[in-house]
């Protein structure tokens, strides 16, 4: 099959596609040596064609693309969105919208947590997927017809898998549930990946408040310089060294060489001086603008809660036939176990009526776990 390597192809494909009520898209990137993804290949399907673009390609204009995944009256449909629109997003700040993820359309439909293309493909459409490209160098040109013929496998099977996930939906009335979650995947907020945040990532290796203050700032720096030199992080620093430099807050270029986890020379160079620098904006840091590293009171004695909370939340996805990530997460557990007033999902809309609820009746004694017949079942008290 050939690669569209022309805006002028590409516009007539699109204009064909958008006379579809929905198509399926999947996207190959690279970033093993990038920090933003490096888009090598487009595959899209309506219900009477497949097509593979080529964003390599020297005479072509994306936007026909892009103004396509803008068009409202098409729904897109992606297995495991995420980092597909986070993609999008970056190339041509447009959010694919309407969005249909099949990936937490089978969570809503009971096909367990985070189930994979191949499973659904071979499940649902009763198609098995060759995976021996799935690795492949996809900058690599010209691509082999076994490669082409995996992408497109990668959305013609996926309009079989949104056809059904869709009518179970509308029958089982969950349509919504899936929508909710949509809306968190077409916020560019999502997508957004500020220096300021990156401390996020790793605020569970650090103990002290001073620490954490540095951290703050140190992450910042390797996050917009990774951003700017569009190189990985690890490329810049790695993980490790910004723990050990947040916990050591060394104050001189001495003391930085002094870091084992430090590359020799580094306190020299300009990153060096950098870090050097944010090292004392985090010691300076106002005590107001640290977030606090303790844990919600009475968590350490939760224990016994917290597990029950999870036989509960098996037993209720079990017999809802949804999957347990879908209605709580384990943060949102350790939450509900600490408080019954907890700012979680799990404790709002469909969740709450599902499973939050049934979460505080038990916290409260209100209601008991019990097997029958091998299946744990719930009895109000």
């Amino acid at each position: 099959m050939d690669l569209i390597d022309s805006t002028e192809k590409l516009q007539a494909a699109c204009d064909r596609l958008r006379q579809h009520p929905f198509v399926t898209v999947d996207t190959e990137f690279l970033r093993e040596t990038t920090f933003y993804s490096k888009l090598c290949l487009i595959q899209l399907a309506s219900p009477d064609e497949a097509i593979l673009v080529d964003p390599l390609a020297a005479d072509l204009d994306l936007a026909p693309f892009f103004a396509l995944m803008a068009d409202e009256a098409v729904v897109k449909v992606f297995h495991s969105a995420r980092q597909d629109v986070e993609i999008i997003w970056q190339k041509g700040e447009v959010i694919p919208c309407p969005l249909f993820d099949t990936q937490v359309a089978a969570m809503v439909c009971g096909y367990g947590d985070s189930v994979s293309y191949e499973q659904l493909a071979n499940d649902i459409a009763k198609a098995r997927i060759d995976k021996s490209s799935r690795f492949t160098d996809w900058s690599h040109r010209p691509l082999s017809e076994h490669q082409l013929a995996y992408a497109l496998s990668d959305v013609t099977h996926l309009r079989t898998l949104y056809l059904s996930l869709a009518e179970e939906l509308a029958r089982t009335g969950r349509a919504s549930w899936v929508e909710e979650e949509m809306a968190v995947l077409t916020s560019p907020a999502t997508y957004e990946m500020k220096p300021e945040n990156a401390w996020m990532r790793l605020r569970g290796r650090v103990k002290k408040t001073r620490d954490l203050a540095v951290l703050m700032e140190v992450a910042a720096w390797r996050e917009q310089e990774a951003q700017t030199r569009d190189v990985p992080r690890s490329r810049v620093m790695k993980d490790d060294s910004l723990i050990d430099i947040a916990t050591h807050a060394p104050r001189s270029a001495e003391a930085l060489g002094h870091l084992r986890s430090v590359p020799n020379g580094f306190e020299r160079s300009r990153g060096g001086t950098d870090v050097l620098a944010a090292i004392e904006r985090g010691l300076a840091r106002d005590p107001r603008t640290i977030p606090s590293l303790e844990k919600p009171r009475g968590k350490a004695n939760n224990g016994a809660v917290l597990e029950m909370l999870k036989v509960l939340l098996k037993a209720v996805a079990e017999n809802e036939r949804v999957a347990p990530k879908i209605l709580a997460t384990v943060d949102d557990l350790e939450a509900i176990a600490a408080s019954d007033h907890a700012d979680v999902p799990s404790l709002r809309g469909w969740r709450y009526e599902l499973f939050g609820e049934r979460a505080i009746a038990l916290k409260r004694g209100q209601l008991a776990l019990s097997i029958e017949r091998g299946r744990v079942v719930t009895i109000e008290r």
